[in-house]
């Protein structure tokens, strides 16, 4: 029995010590697994971090390439069309002054055709920017309204520029492709800001400058450069269009562009803020002229009829055409030559205010180029600056303060005027930005950031 004991005893104490000895070898295989366990969950983290950082990013990349060079395709061939349909007319009316007789009618047949556009007065540049603000939307049919109205408006002899309508066109297309390719709100409005780029690049030829305009004028403050890409790609894409269909932008010689010194500093100091006093000028007459017109005629044919019949008395007045389109001939004769009315400036206001109130169409950049250019000159010939380099900065410090876009200002002028003259147009533009306010030309332009104040105010433009 002692015996049998023993080896139960020790039976037990060999199933107990077997048992035991098992339940060791588990934790041990346990705690041996456990680095390969995180390993694995490492491994799983770095693929889903890959996944969604990295491979999401490029997807959205080449998302974007293929979204953008679609645009830059399409309106670089619109733009190209538009930019060759604005010339021919210009040419035609330089050849056949009599057709400016014609601007009343001209006019007449602008509002009829606008009367199948219910929003007419929200058919602007400001429409564009509501768009980009809000979740509004730009019906297509505004392009071809924009594009035949605006090279009638040329053709007649109207006072307006061109921009007004590649803004328009870009964002129409633009919103029109986003919503073909069933893309959500928010893509679709960097799609808008991509067809605005295109549209501007190509017909201006300053891809840069277009690039990041369309990004800069939504939101003075800040830049919305999740559209970055889009609207660098489009834009290039849009100008590279353009000239391969021999559609090319305005370059200029500057000569005889001095030393940068305390004196010239500060005089083209003097420069920007002369030119934030024109700018604000310039914004206030456009937009009082058309609240008078809007109350004084609240007919819009009537309205029409009365700002042709004014320009055809102005022009016979002043015993000139400059002041007729674009009047970048102007622009291009300040610049190599110095020689400019000293009212000329003032007088394209007039000539502008009167023809997009009276319900023509085209823009209002352009003519910022000849009131800049041509007061540059005359503030140049007064202080002793070269006139080349003064109109230069005229224009691009005039373009800044109705526009409120600093560095698309610096840009179109380094596009236009090349990098030797750089720092002048730097000091003009920026001082030009402080001082010219919380004016503008388009009433839907926001001011998120004050000009003199890290301090958050957004506020529109003031009328």
């Amino acid at each position: 029995m002692p015996f049998f004991r023993e080896q139960i005893n020790h039976g037990r104490k060999n199933d107990f010590g077997y048992f035991m000895s098992g339940e060791t070898d588990m934790k041990r295989e346990d705690n041996s697994s456990a680095p390969d366990k995180e390993k694995e969950n490492l491994v799983l983290k770095a693929e889903e971090v890959f996944h969604d950082a990295v491979w999401n990013r490029l997807l959205a990349l080449l998302r974007w390439l293929i979204f953008a060079s679609l645009t830059g395709l399409v309106l670089g061939i619109v733009g190209t069309a538009f930019g060759k349909g604005v010339e021919l007319a210009t040419a035609f009316r330089m050849e056949h002054l009599w057709i400016v007789l014609g601007l009343p009618v001209g006019g007449i047949l602008i509002v009829w055709m606008y009367q199948w556009e219910r929003k007419q007065e929200r058919s602007s540049t400001n429409m564009v920017l509501d768009a980009i603000h809000s979740e509004g939307s730009i019906p297509l049919r505004t392009a071809p309204l924009i594009f035949a109205a605006t090279i009638l408006t040329h053709l007649f002899g109207g006072s307006a520029g061109r921009e007004g309508a590649a803004l328009q066109l870009g964002g129409s297309i633009g919103n029109f492709i986003g919503k073909s390719l069933r893309i959500d709100d928010n893509d679709r409005r960097v799609m808008i800001m991509c067809g605005m780029s295109a549209a501007f690049s190509a017909l201006f030829g300053t891809p840069m400058a277009a690039a990041v305009f369309s990004m800069e004028v939504v939101s003075v403050g800040i830049m919305h450069y999740a559209a970055l890409v889009p609207c660098v790609v489009s834009s290039y894409v849009a100008y590279g269009t353009a000239c391969y269909f021999g559609l090319f932008g305005e370059r200029f010689e500057l000569a005889g562009i001095p030393a940068l010194n305390f004196l010239n500093g500060g005089k083209v100091i003097v420069l920007g803020l002369c030119c934030a006093a024109v700018s604000i000028l310039f914004c206030v007459i456009l937009h009082r002229t058309e609240e008078l017109f809007a109350k004084k005629m609240k007919n819009a044919y009537l309205r029409a009829a009365c700002s042709g019949i004014l320009i055809i008395v102005l022009t016979l007045i002043v015993g000139t055409t400059d002041y007729l389109g674009t009047g970048m001939h102007v622009v291009e004769r300040a610049i190599a030559e110095g020689n400019v009315f000293w009212g000329a400036f003032f007088l394209k206001m007039i000539f502008t205010a009167i023809t997009l109130s009276g319900g023509f169409k085209g823009g209002e950049i352009v003519p910022s180029f000849f009131v800049g250019a041509t007061f540059g000159v005359v503030f140049g010939e007064l202080v002793g600056l070269p006139s080349s380099l003064a109109a230069a900065c005229g224009m691009s410090a005039v373009f800044c303060g109705v526009t409120n876009s600093p560095v698309s200002s610096l840009l179109i002028s380094l596009e236009m005027f090349g990098f030797e003259g750089a720092p002048f147009f730097f000091l003009a533009v920026a001082v030009s930005y402080m001082q010219s306010g919380y004016y503008g030309l388009y009433r839907s332009q926001k001011i998120i950031y004050s000009k003199v104040k890290t301090k958050f105010i957004n506020q529109n433009v003031k009328k």
